[in-house]
């Protein structure tokens, strides 16, 4: 799977120190996959990830390939829904 970045995904990443191997790992096998409600050439891809403390991580990502991420972020609303 090729993965593209956006500028804001990179900045968002540097920010809360999200490693880019996260964020394939949930974009390979995600818990939960939803598509977006305004764009229908997004989904969103949610997962645990252990290394944020089993915190879940919410990635907003392109459908087509190849896959570009536009946003993340830890999502405290699915705390204990995974």
């Amino acid at each position: 799977m090729e993965i593209h970045y956006t500028e804001h995904a990179v900045l968002r990443m540097a920010k809360r120190a999200i490693e880019p191997e996260w964020i394939e790992r949930v974009l390979r096998n995600p818990d939960l996959r939803v598509d977006d409600e305004s764009d229908p050439e997004l989904e969103h891809c949610v997962a645990k990830v252990p290394e944020l403390a089993n915190r879940v991580l919410r990635v907003i990502v392109s459908k087509s390939e190849p896959r570009r991420v536009i946003a993340l972020y830890p999502d405290r609303n699915m705390k204990g829904k995974l």
